[in-house]
């Protein structure tokens, strides 16, 4: 474990800011420190920029319901946060799909609304008749008894790896309890940032009897080797409706995401291999949801 951390501390650190000052990124690092990056033809965008205020308030837009719920968590033995969003009109009558969202590793059930403010990106989208409504939840990766994202980050790495355990024992579950929703892997999705996007390689692939759709923006070093996640890619692509990743050309963890993608081409997995301009920044997240988002469950 403590090889995995300080691998997982030096490789996250080669990620360093563009648009935003440090202290929006999820895994600051000092500027000038870059892994190799090398694209390849086929390292190019496969949505256009987004236009302008995507996540901003609209007047005359139903809004969703926004809410911050407890839990209990036999994993980790304590009381646990997660954040929910519902769709505008949400009614018991009605089941809906669910988007399980996850965070990097220096943020908590908080970072994905500080980031995309996801509640009025879905509120648009959903109201263009550009996504389906949904319900989205964000949790707490670090699967620990102080979940808190503080002191030294990276020594949590190992709660994240423990979190599959809590999604799939405690958080969905407990989703299933209390909210009107299908309980079936074709009405699930997993997507996540850094961090949260290897946890949902890692999860996403080992669990698909639970989810069908994955999204991982700007996998971390986390991420378990591709042919280790997907030994028998034919037998995986058969059960997947949709894997979407995303990465800037600007990322110094660009080159995990990149094998990813290659492994998949190679073996004829079908996904979608997105590359914009960006860094690690949330402006990369913020966009890949809404293009990620568009694609669920249709």
């Amino acid at each position: 474990m403590k090889c995995l951390t300080l691998v997982l501390a030096v490789c996250l650190l080669l990620a360093a800011p563009t648009s935003r000052d440090s202290s929006a990124q999820d895994t600051p690092g000092p500027a000038g420190m870059r892994a190799p990056i090398v694209l390849n033809d086929d390292d190019v965008p496969a949505f256009p920029e987004p236009p302008e205020g995507i996540d901003v308030q609209r007047e005359g837009v139903a809004g969703g319901t926004l809410e911050m719920i407890e839990y209990e968590s036999t994993t980790v033995g304590t009381t646990r946060k997660m954040q929910v969003y519902t769709p505008p009109g949400y009614s018991p009558e009605q089941q809906y799909p669910v988007l399980y969202l996850l965070h990097g590793i220096g943020g908590d059930e908080t970072e994905w609304q500080r980031f995309a403010t996801v509640n009025i990106l879905l509120d648009n989208l959903i109201a263009d008749g550009m996504a389906e409504p949904m319900i989205v939840v964000m949790p707490n990766g670090r699967a620990q008894e102080n979940d808190r994202a503080e002191g030294n980050i990276f020594a949590s790495a190992p709660a994240f790896a423990v979190f599959e355990h809590d999604l799939l024992d405690d958080v969905i579950p407990a989703i299933e309890s209390r909210y009107s929703v299908f309980a079936d892997r074709d009405k699930r999705a997993l997507a996540g940032l850094s961090m949260g996007g290897g946890q949902t390689l890692n999860f996403g692939f080992g669990n698909l009897d639970v989810f069908s759709w994955i999204g991982a923006f700007s996998s971390a070093p986390n991420t378990r080797p591709p042919a280790e996640l997907i030994p028998n890619p034919h037998k995986s692509a058969d059960q997947l409706n949709l894997v979407f990743l995303s990465c800037g050309n600007q990322d110094g963890l660009f080159n995990i995401s990149q094998g990813m993608h290659l492994y998949l081409k190679d073996n004829d997995v079908p996904h979608i291999w997105h590359v914009d301009d960006y860094d690690h920044d949330p402006i990369h997240w913020r966009n890949s949801l809404y293009n990620f988002a568009q694609l669920l469950f249709k």
